[in-house]
């Protein structure tokens, strides 16, 4: 910028969530307003997240935005649905007859960068963490103090979920316009420490079958689905809210377990079918607890003292190929062996490197504002810092 005006900067982060109860289906397209109610895990961002900066100018001449470092249409409509939200909101903040005049920022256009530490559509709940996370950044950097979960949600819907730490319900509403159809914390991060989560990472391309696509077909054409949505989630909703504050494992390993085979299901009874899992995903449902999204890779549930011996059960049945040190990311674990008896008891041949890598981690906190201006990903000009 020629004058060198400083500009209106925020960095936030957001987190992945994993849904134990599913979110599959929409009764409304453009407000993205669910069929059924959902519940998820927030994983921590120490392994997970996605960082985005927000920066407004009033010499900026056109809204952008860059992910990933490639710039990206900022037309589209479920962005645009976003932003004009959040700026009708900081409008609106303004007290009614107030006769202060409305920050110059209000009508500034913004620049927006965001990036993920983990692949982007690849079944990680990559676009919940960015739109998470965008709209977090812009509630902040336009001053906004109200609730945004409506907003996240007409982003990417389980986005919403994203915005708080913990465990999180969407609830479904039933008003037409949405407005009830908010999330809120079923139970705090540090509700069950003992929780851990890993992700086996089984493929990062990108899914064939996109989450949105595949769910429109799926409501057109899946009689399970409806069924599932009236007759068995609020039931599993009840109860997955009753095993997390109890924190009853079994109960809670089961019933995720349930979930995703039934999502599962739904998506083959639509057609044309619709296959997210691949062999190695289906190799991985012999193991415990475990949950799929809209794509391949496995999450599997366990406890703190279980997570080691659980990690050398999935090297002996998927071995790494080339990546030894690079096989297990984040949370250090402790090596340890497997008895004979466990390793006969798994019942399956090897199949190395169908698992490329695994991320342990663990329950975690909702968005963050990154206090270092140096975290900034825009540089003083308003355009994307060049890699390191």
């Amino acid at each position: 910028m020629a004058s060198g005006q400083p500009l209106l900067a925020v960095t936030c982060t957001a987190p992945v969530n994993i849904a134990v109860i599913k979110y599959w289906g929409k009764r409304d397209e453009e407000l993205i307003l669910p069929i059924n109610s959902s519940l998820s895990v927030t994983l921590h961002q120490d392994q997970l997240k996605t960082t985005t900066t927000a920066a407004l100018s009033g010499e900026f001449t056109e809204d952008r935005i860059w992910l990933n470092g490639r710039e990206e249409d900022v037309g589209q409509p479920r962005l645009q649905a976003c932003l004009q939200e959040i700026r009708r909101l900081a409008r609106e903040q303004r007290k009614p007859g107030s006769e202060d005049r409305l920050p110059l920022s209000l009508n500034y256009k913004v620049h927006v960068a965001s990036v993920n530490n983990f692949p982007t559509a690849a079944g990680l709940a990559s676009s919940a963490a960015g739109y998470a996370c965008l709209v977090y950044a812009l509630a902040r950097v336009y001053g906004v103090e109200s609730d945004i979960s409506e907003v996240a949600r007409r982003g990417s819907g389980s986005a919403c979920r994203s915005l708080y730490g913990g465990f999180v319900e969407w609830q479904m509403g039933e008003r037409a316009d949405g407005k009830d159809s908010i999330a809120r914390q079923v139970a705090p991060e540090s509700h069950w420490p003992e929780l851990r989560v890993l992700i086996l990472v089984v493929s990062a391309e990108k899914k064939l079958t996109g989450s949105t696509a595949g769910m429109r077909t799926s409501v057109e054409t899946s009689a399970l689905l409806r069924f599932r949505a009236e007759a068995v989630v609020p039931v599993r909703m009840a109860e997955m809210t009753r095993c997390v504050k109890e924190r009853d494992f079994q109960g809670f390993g089961q019933l995720t377990m349930k979930d995703s085979n039934q999502l599962h299901a739904t998506c083959l009874d639509t057609f044309p079918p619709i296959c997210y899992l691949n062999d190695t995903s289906r190799r991985i449902t012999q193991l415990v607890a475990y949950t799929f999204d809209a794509g391949p890779n496995a999450v599997i549930f366990t406890l703190d003292d279980a997570v080691a011996e659980f990690v050398a059960a999935v090297k002996h049945c998927f071995p790494p190929e080339s990546n030894g040190d690079e096989f297990l990311k984040g949370l250090p674990l402790r090596p340890a062996l497997l008895s004979d008896e466990l390793k006969a008891s798994l019942g399956m041949d090897p199949a190395p490197g169908s698992i490329k890598y695994i991320i342990a981690t663990e329950v975690g906190p909702g968005p963050q504002v990154v206090d270092d201006p140096r975290a900034h990903l825009l540089g003083p000009d308003g355009l994307p810092k060049p890699a390191a």
